[in-house]
């Protein structure tokens, strides 16, 4: 950023609008993260310009079609147990791995190598946790994670971590349901988590009120929230980016910043940090 030592973490609060958009460090993320500011509309003409999208195969890293997905994370083979069939259902897509959830993991697990994160010893809540790549990951980083779901996808939840984290695992995992919307149980907000991630979690505009209410309960000021997302609808997007830049500054990971095998044009990701005296407005 012009002026500002890139050896320095950046407080985004101190920047305007005239300086870059490139900023080093925002809340516990000490990589580089592209701001989002102003009209949402410029992020997703810029976003969907760069990566195209619907030009790239979908499901690069996953197959939904399989009752189980292998993948190597953090010194061991994770397997995840899914359920195609309830694919069928409708509004059931959790049962199955996608590739944001893979690119989210795989993720977490470079930025703790190359120093960009500390996950050792944190509290790490993961929403609309699914299969649980993500939060087991976390559990295997050294995160004390609860990975959270609605009622009904809990028990292939419980399932896949009672299979992975086995044996020596520097942190740990438990499940919770949780409803977007509705007042998050006691053990989720006191003390309030240090990260709260989700994969895929930006899905209909008719959830955003309902997930933005649920990451300003969740969040304090030294929360940092990592998402990452299929680029399916610009349209779902904007209306989330419209919303929570009333409650939240956000920036964009750039590809160059994920795992070097595990990037994919129909995925983006974004880390958020809350402003003080944040509310909640629907888009």
């Amino acid at each position: 950023m012009a002026g500002t030592d890139h050896g320095q973490e950046v407080n985004p609060n101190d920047l305007s609008e005239e300086e870059e958009e490139i900023v080093t460090g925002i809340g516990s993320y000490k990589g580089k993260v592209r701001m989002v500011r102003g009209d949402p509309s410029d992020e997703m003409m810029l976003l969907w310009g760069l990566q195209q999208p619907t030009f790239s195969k979908p499901n690069a890293f996953v197959s939904q079609s399989s009752l189980n997905l292998s993948i190597d994370a953090c010194g061991r083979c994770i397997s995840i147990s899914q359920s195609p069939s309830s694919l069928g259902t409708p509004g059931v897509t959790g049962s199955v791995m996608w590739d944001s959830g893979i690119v989210l993991g795989k993720f977490l697990e470079h930025a703790v190598e190359k120093g960009l994160l500390v996950l050792q010893g944190k509290k790490v809540v993961e929403l609309g946790a699914g299969c649980g790549l993500a939060g087991c990951i976390a559990a295997l980083l050294g995160s004390q994670v609860i990975l959270t779901d609605m009622p009904d996808r809990l028990r292939l939840l419980r399932k896949n971590i009672e299979d992975n984290l086995y044996g020596d695992v520097r942190g740990c995992a438990t499940v919770n349901e949780l409803t977007w919307g509705d007042r998050p149980d006691p053990e989720l907000v006191e003390p309030l988590p240090d990260f709260v991630i989700g994969s895929d979690v930006i899905y209909s505009e008719e959830a955003v009120t309902d997930l933005l209410e649920t990451l300003v309960d969740l969040s304090g000021t030294e929360t940092t929230i990592i998402l990452a997302g299929e680029l399916r609808n610009d349209a779902v997007l904007e209306c989330f980016m419209e919303a929570a830049m009333e409650d939240f500054i956000i920036g964009r990971v750039d590809q160059s910043g994920w795992h070097p095998d595990y990037r994919s044009p129909r995925v983006a990701m974004y880390v958020l940090v809350k402003k003080l005296d944040s509310t909640v407005t629907a888009c």
